[in-house]
């Protein structure tokens, strides 16, 4: 658990390029908000335009995916969009837990 509403998997730890920022992050996460799903997606949503093209109905911001019921997106798409941004961010950082 992140905080008291979000579900994280693996996590890393990162150190901002613009500034003295730095800290542990999950590598992929879910949190059900009153509003809608949110899933955060590692390393950024916007590297993804294949995979969203096929999702479905749904917002984005910098690495959310906000979706207002399941039904509204491809769930097989959506495992591919997790599971392959998931994989990415394994390749680039060093995990610090599973």
């Amino acid at each position: 658990m992140w905080g008291s509403s979000i579900v994280g998997f693996g996590s890393y730890h990162y150190k901002s390029e613009r500034s003295k920022q730095e800290g542990d992050w999950f590598i992929t996460g879910f949190s059900p908000r009153k509003a809608n799903l949110t899933l955060y997606i590692m390393p950024f949503i916007s590297h993804y335009p294949g995979l969203l093209k096929r999702l479905g109905k749904y917002k984005t911001s910098v690495s959310c995916l906000y979706i207002n019921k399941l039904q509204d997106v491809d769930i097989k798409v959506l495992e591919e969009l997790i599971s392959t941004a998931y994989r990415e961010m394994k390749e680039k950082v060093k995990i610090t837990s599973k």
